[in-house]
């Protein structure tokens, strides 16, 4: 790792444009450009749902819900039959014209993705809300069947895997694919507001900015000893937010938002990374996340940006972002992603007497805005890709967690340029093949060694 920055804008391309022609020919194509299709609103967009659990459900939700043209879930997969059952009677209850996925368009399995895919046109669009591990793999055949995409956060977590989707996201581009992912915060009305009022000057110049997602256990990223009832690669994937290899842990999955929502204020991504953070009050927890993490990234022009993130029950709970500036206070966001309620306070305290401006109430939900603005893209041929900020975003989170893991100071390119791929091949998996990390005598496996292990995470 760098102890200094070494570069002032780290999204440099030179060190991933030689897998450019690799990934090119592996999604090579179905034409150059995606016809422009669904134009008008008067042709159906059929959509495949990869990933079946709570928020992959939650996306086909979103999708179903457009209103500016005829759309039909039409294929689903996932490696857990129990869980593509549940999301396939909750939506097909919920939307039931809408809901056309008969026994023979689900699918169980790793290949599943490619069958769901394939029961797709060009122009159609998929859904990947599966553990980030396998996004890539997932954008990639998308992109060779000439398929708009919808993926969730973090899209990478290592950084291979970044390379390999930044060169896929520029395929993607070439081919005019809509890509949405899954950072909502950025589709909300009250934050942009908030943007342009802070990019004109209303706090003055941005010097610190603070965020925290401090409260108890979240998600699956607390496990117990595996069942006996499992295979490990199953298991693993079942809680996936406890293995750094399947989301880059709960710092990666959870974290994101905060971060990126503070970068996009800020309009710039940080340089460095330096943290700390530890486990605590385990007991027979095997998972390989930290309970704390207190990160402070910086920036090319010196300002700090502090992530705070605790998962520990019976301690103070917040869950926010801040922008102090020269001349003033805001408010990112309050309590959780939506509403925001953004608000811009003169000097630094939040006082209603010193309140100078708020985002109306009630707010438009995010998380619908993000499929109304990729399926009006889709249908009225409008740029929309996210890819490359996507990409990005899940960069920077990752620095700030390898620092932590690490005990180091790591620049943007030390993480784009780590080696270490968490999962490697697992676009050949099966639902017999070995899990990426396996448990040592004691039931338990590897976690981060700050100090210790210093190049690599686990």
């Amino acid at each position: 790792m760098s102890r200094q920055p070494n570069r002032s804008q780290p999204a440099s391309r030179r060190d991933f444009l030689g897998q450019s022609s690799r990934v090119a020919a592996a999604t090579a194509l179905v034409g150059a450009v995606v016809p422009k299709v669904h134009a008008a609103g008067d042709d159906t967009i059929q959509v495949a749902l990869v990933g079946c659990g709570g928020r992959g459900t939650g996306a086909a939700v979103n999708a179903l819900s457009v209103k500016n043209g005829p759309i039909k879930l039409v294929a689903m997969a996932d490696v857990f039959d129990n869980r593509l059952k549940i999301s396939h009677q909750s939506l097909a209850q919920r939307f039931n014209n809408q809901v056309d996925v008969p026994e023979d368009r689900r699918f169980v399995g790793f290949d599943g993705y490619r069958k769901a895919l394939d029961c797709l046109k060009p122009g159609d669009v998929a859904i990947f809300a599966t553990p980030p591990a396998f996004r890539w793999a997932h954008f990639q055949y998308a992109i060779a069947k000439g398929i708009h995409t919808f993926m969730e956060k973090p899209v990478t977590i290592d950084g291979p895997t970044s390379k390999r989707m930044l060169a896929l996201g520029e395929e993607s581009v070439k081919k005019n694919l809509k890509v949405g992912v899954g950072l909502m915060c950025r589709h909300c009305v009250a934050r942009e507001e908030l943007f342009k009022r802070i990019q004109d000057g209303q706090i003055g110049d941005i010097i610190t900015l603070r965020c925290y997602r401090m409260h108890g256990p979240v998600g699956s990223a607390f496990s117990g000893p595996k069942p006996d009832n499992m295979s490990e690669l199953l298991w693993q994937i079942s809680r996936f937010h406890s293995f750094l290899w399947a989301s880059g842990g709960c710092y990666s999955d959870f974290y994101i938002h905060n971060i990126d929502e503070c970068c996009w204020m800020k309009n710039a991504w940080p340089v460095t990374a330096q943290a700390s953070g530890g486990r605590h009050f385990r007991g027979d927890n095997v998972d390989q996340n930290f309970d704390s993490y207190s990160v402070e990234y910086t920036f090319a022009d010196g300002a700090k940006m502090f992530m705070n993130g605790r998962t520990m029950a019976g301690c103070h709970d917040e869950f926010a972002s801040y922008a102090h500036g020269s001349k003033g206070l805001a408010i990112i966001s309050t309590t959780s992603h939506s509403p925001a309620k953004c608000r811009i306070y003169k000097g630094q305290k939040v006082d209603k007497n010193d309140l100078v401006w708020a985002y109306p109430q009630p707010e438009p939900n995010p998380y619908q805005l993000e499929w109304e603005h990729l399926i009006d893209a889709i249908r009225n041929d409008k740029p929309h890709n996210e890819v490359k900020r996507g990409v990005e975003a899940s960069v920077v989170t990752s620095m700030g967690r390898m620092a932590a893991h690490t005990g180091q100071v790591v620049t943007f390119d030390d993480m784009l340029n780590c080696p270490h791929e968490f999962a490697p091949g697992l676009d050949q998996w099966t639902m017999s093949s070995p899990a990426p990390i396996q448990a040592g005598a004691d039931g338990k496996y590897a976690v981060p060694l700050p100090g210790i292990t210093q190049s690599r995470e686990f």
